[in-house]
């Protein structure tokens, strides 16, 4: 057994994703590791982002089960919450495929970041990582009573919330362009900003959709080191779509291989980087041209 399957935050079981007669995904299955950096790469359109707006509510699938555990053991609980509930009598295990969008981020505590930047480009760079603490704030406040006459409790969630913005401003990079507004900053500062505000929600689940499009080396190299910091430093899984192959073969502890909506290779990146069937997938070839991709690259 991998070590990724002894110990998963994830489980994936048979999902399918169908958009009328068009078959997006197809009966895929895969388990992410707590801990781990767990990558899910393919061609274009191989269903990398369907299966990611899955896993966030944006899409409810046609078929299969999601289930995300918060502790190890919670998968034990798996039989209480198959008859129609969505989350486990302990609050531990989710099933996402029953769960809202805003009940995934806030209940199954599952962030995600997207292809295009979708930072408040009017606010400044605090202020994206402040609101990303709203609900936060909100209770702290007693829904804005507390707020208006400035009550302890309300002064306190603020003041930890502002503790928060300036610990992952100075993790990306970006105290001294705190008060800038977002889109004034470079693109690369604007991927940074985003994952920032994704952590300030506090996610146990970290899904980033292509983190490293657009960036160049060097900018490409500082993302590997944020990501690898927290994994390391605060344990937080991380699922990420990338194209980047530099990237994805340098931080990733695990790696999933789609193709044409179906799962083709799954395994460390030494062994995904010498699948035969991930190779003719990349270069395009059809299956019975496997074997000749094979003898082309020697294996």
């Amino acid at each position: 057994m991998n070590r990724w399957e002894s110990d998963p935050i994830l489980t994936v079981e048979h999902l399918s994703m169908r958009f009328g007669g068009l078959i997006a995904i197809n009966d895929l299955s895969f388990v992410a590791g707590r801990g781990d950096i767990t990558a899910l790469i393919g061609p274009n359109g191989a269903g990398k982002t369907t299966v990611f707006n899955c896993i966030t509510g944006f899409y409810k699938p046609t078929e299969g089960r999601i289930a995300l555990a918060h502790s190890p053991e919670a998968f034990s609980q798996l039989p209480e919450i198959t008859a129609g509930s969505r989350v486990s009598a302990g609050g531990s295990l989710y099933l996402l495929e029953r769960m809202a969008e805003f009940e995934i981020a806030k209940r199954a505590r599952v962030a995600r970041t997207f292809q295009n930047i979708r930072l408040f480009g009017g606010m400044t760079a605090v202020e994206n990582l402040m609101i990303a603490q709203h609900n936060k704030l909100m209770v702290a406040s007693l829904y804005t009573v507390g707020g208006i006459f400035g009550l302890p409790a309300y002064r306190e969630g603020e003041r930890l919330a502002m503790d928060k913005a300036v610990y992952w401003l100075e993790r990306v990079g970006l105290t001294e362009r705190a008060d800038d507004p977002a889109a004034d900053l470079p693109y690369g500062a604007q991927r940074r900003l985003e994952i920032a505000r994704a952590m300030c929600t506090d996610p146990l689940l970290l899904c980033l959709d292509e983190p490293a499009a657009g960036l160049n080396p060097r900018e490409s190299a500082d993302l590997n080191a944020l990501l690898r910091f927290i994994r390391d430093e605060h344990k937080i899984s991380i699922l990420l779509i990338e194209h980047d192959m530099g990237v994805v073969m340098e931080i990733s502890d695990h790696i999933v291989v789609l193709d044409y909506g179906e799962k083709i290779s799954d395994g460390s990146a030494d062994f995904v980087r010498n699948d035969p069937r991930v190779i003719a997938a990349y270069l395009g070839v059809e299956d019975e041209e496997v074997e000749v991709v094979e003898q082309e690259v020697g294996l």
